[in-house]
């Protein structure tokens, strides 16, 4: 027997099988019972069942319901708009603000600059302050609650931009100034200035949490910028502007942040001028704080009429911004690019006292034992240049580091990478990767280049040609020197005569093996040390080559053109080459012709290093014309030279100048210039600037960007150098002498 059916709790299922099943075809579909339930609501029925009584009196209404007249187009869109603007204006209202987080927080921010970078950018502040730090934010303080102007220059990687930001929106939260301005090297660079600072208020929880009167407004944008224009708080336009170049914070009352204004500029005055702000109370404001992050490019800074340009828009345009008889408050965070620039000058006190400027260094003092990192950066630079990471220099420093550490002082001690072990490792490998740039970029003291005199050209130098045949050695010499520069694939190697008032003759030169050929490059080397001396190891082809080389050389007799017979005097072998220095030293020891031969290392003093003779000098050391012989042997119980290449470079080149002739003159064998074209190529493959700092000039020579071969201009320097220790002087750069104690006898301190 079937189920008996309530006509009052039908499913929705059971009352269209009711209803279509009537003899009436299909009279309700799912679809149109789903809107008369919709529309009906609970009167016929509640979520699960209908009624069908009340279903079939609600219908009857609807039919028998007086028919509205049709809207026509026009009003149903006027309705529409109607809508359209109460919804529009019910979403353009922001709502209530959220309660302060941490009000606490909040409050000692507001006091302290310090605080504010620690409490909300825990992300960028983790390393500890450095003193020099904990001085920058003093000042940068000041300059904000108290006006004035600041120019800092600190080690790129200091955090002094991300500072200075931080600066500018510390200033805009706490309503220190109504307007700030950023300014930078271009347009582009300020608004990417702006930018990091609308990220901050946008995605910082921590400034979300404790600033809501500035956030949440700004988050209730969700960077859509046409909403800016109508957004409201109770029924009040907010004003906020948010823009590429201008960001208004919200006017809220009660806000201290309330309409206060950050543009950005590039360092143009026509960008810079005439900026200004009108409130809603009807004030117009004018900048009364300026960031100026790096006002100046690398192109700029080497050109005086750029550098003068941009200090006359600073003095002008910019602290004039504020208008007639107001001051305006100033952070600038420079780097110095050479000295004279516009960085250098605002730093200048003397020149600019009102910019109070502060320096500061990565290194204040450096470490005092100049040979551990000599050691240091040459097992480093083998180790990169082997495809390593520099790890067996690390362990050199570890192993030796109090005595590599003796009398520096780095200013930030926490600074350095995952793969040092200390701020001072970080700091010299900076300067070991090239030190114009660290003085420059980390010390804010950059060494002053300037182009040095013209040199020759290669061929110039190839044309200086003396008629002497290859190995013959002109009548007043009575000095023979020879160099060998040790490579991984060959030996180079050059052979010069020197009279006493230094005239040079270069009497021979090649490689070991010889090449045999017009015309070649290290890289192209065909026949190497490794051919040449088979079934040995890289060691074992240097030894085995310069072996051979010294017994085909040095046990040769030459002759003077007079019929004198000579020999080598003094032989000088390359010592700075990592994997060659121990197999060199080893060699000099146990060579036959030990007496005559010294391992050499050529040292770069540049303007910056410690000259030669200011080095103390020990008991047993020789010092010599830029070049000295310690007394110790070390380890390796073998006495070397250490050459100052930089003087030795610019020697030679000075003697190639010299007119034939005159004293100190420097010459190649032969007439045919064509001969000696790839040695003039060595000797041009470096050219040289003079370097400035701390109080002395220098040339620095620098190899070319293209790389080329430059191994017989080291062989030439070290032949000069043997020549010195010779006793070859030139008569304007005499070895000056100390003066000798006299002898006191004995009895005569008695009397």
């Amino acid at each position: 027997m079937p189920t008996p059916i309530n006509p009052q709790t039908l499913k929705p299922a059971e009352l269209m099988r009711i209803l279509n099943t009537a003899g009436r075809g299909t009279v309700l579909t799912e679809t149109r019972l789903r809107r008369h339930r919709n529309r009906a609501g609970y009167v016929i029925g509640d979520d699960k069942t209908i009624n069908l009584f009340r279903y079939a009196a609600w219908l009857t209404l609807e039919y028998f319901r007086p028919k509205q007249e049709p809207m026509d187009y026009a009003e149903k869109k006027r309705l529409q708009a109607i809508r359209n603007a109460e919804e529009v204006r019910a979403a353009q209202d922001i709502g209530e603000l959220p309660e302060i987080g941490n009000p606490q927080r909040r409050e000692s921010a507001i006091k302290s600059f310090r605080v504010f970078c620690e409490s909300y950018f825990p992300e960028i502040f983790y390393l500890p302050w450095s003193m020099d730090h904990l001085r920058v934010i003093e000042k940068i303080e000041k300059a904000v609650l108290s006006g004035g102007l600041f120019a800092m220059a600190m080690p790129r990687g200091s955090g002094k931009t991300v500072m200075a930001e931080t600066a500018v929106l510390w200033a805009a939260l706490i309503g220190a100034v109504p307007f700030v301005c950023l300014i930078a090297s271009s347009a582009s660079r300020a608004r990417d200035l702006l930018e990091n600072i609308k990220v901050w208020l946008e995605t910082n929880p921590f400034l979300k949490e404790d600033f809501p009167e500035v956030c949440f407004p700004i988050q209730c944008l969700e960077r859509i910028t046409n909403r800016q224009k109508g957004q409201k708080y109770r029924n009040e336009p907010t004003r906020i502007e948010w823009n590429v170049d201008k960001v208004v914070l919200p006017t809220i009352e009660g806000s201290a942040a309330s309409g206060v204004v950050i543009s950005s500029s590039g360092m143009k005055g026509s960008d810079i001028r005439g900026q200004n702000y009108a409130r809603p109370d009807g004030q117009v404001v004018r900048p009364q704080l300026v960031l100026i992050d790096d006002p100046q490019t690398s192109e700029s800074a080497w050109s005086e009429s750029q550098s003068t340009d941009r200090e006359r828009i600073l003095a002008g345009d910019v602290l004039g911004m504020a208008g007639p008889g107001k001051k305006i408050a100033g952070l600038m965070a420079c780097t110095v690019i050479r000295p004279g620039d516009m960085a250098d000058n605002i730093l200048n006190r003397d020149k600019h006292p009102e910019w109070q400027g502060e320096r500061t260094k990565m290194v204040y003092m450096f470490p005092s034992n100049e040979k551990l990192w000599a050691k240091y950066a040459e097992l480093r630079g083998d180790s990169l240049r082997n495809d390593g990471d520099g790890r067996i220099a690390t362990r050199f420093y570890e192993e030796n580091r109090e005595a590599m550490d003796a009398g520096s002082r780095v200013a930030w001690p926490e600074r350095y990478n995952d793969d040092e072990i200390s701020g001072l490792q970080h700091a010299m490998n900076l300067k070991i990767r090239d030190e114009n740039a660290f003085f420059s970029e980390y010390q804010n003291s950059p060494i002053i280049e300037m182009p040095g005199e013209e040199m020759m050209t290669s061929e110039e130098i190839a044309g200086k040609t003396n008629g002497y045949d290859r190995g013959v050695i002109p009548l007043d010499c009575n000095h023979l020197t020879m160099f060998i520069d040790v490579q991984q694939k060959a030996l180079y190697w050059l052979l010069a005569a020197w009279d006493g008032c230094f005239n040079g003759f270069v009497v021979d030169y090649g490689t070991w093996p010889d090449q045999q050929r017009v015309y070649f490059t290290l890289r192209d080397i065909q026949k190497t040390l490794a051919t040449a001396i088979p079934n040995s190891g890289l060691e074992g082809a240097i030894y085995g080559g310069l072996e051979k080389l010294c017994d085909e050389r040095l046990n040769r007799s030459y002759y003077r053109e007079d019929g004198v017979e000579m020999r080598i005097n003094q032989c000088l072998i390359d010592s700075n080459w990592g994997q060659s220095t121990d197999v060199v030293y080893q060699f000099c020891r146990q060579s036959q012709h030990a007496a005559i031969l010294f391992p050499s290392h050529g040292k770069y003093v540049g303007a910056s290093s410690i000259p030669f003779a200011e080095y103390a000098k020990k008991r047993g050391d020789r010092i010599g014309h830029h070049w000295r012989v310690p007394n110790t042997a070390g380890k390796r119980q073998v006495r070397h030279v250490l050459i100052d290449t930089n003087y030795w470079k610019s020697f030679v080149h000075a003697r190639f100048a010299v007119n034939m002739g005159d004293p100190g003159c420097l010459s190649l064998f032969g007439h045919d210039p064509k001969v000696h074209t790839m040695l003039a190529e060595h000797l041009v493959a470096e050219y040289r600037v003079q370097a400035s700092a701390n109080g002395r000039t220098v040339d620095e020579w620098k190899i070319r960007p293209s790389h080329p071969d430059n191994h017989w201009l080291d062989c030439l320097v070290g032949c000069a150098v043997g020549a010195s220790m010779q006793g070859v002087e030139l008569g304007t750069l005499k070895t000056i002498q100390k003066p000798q104690r006299p002898r006191v006898k004995l009895s005569e301190l008695r009397k």
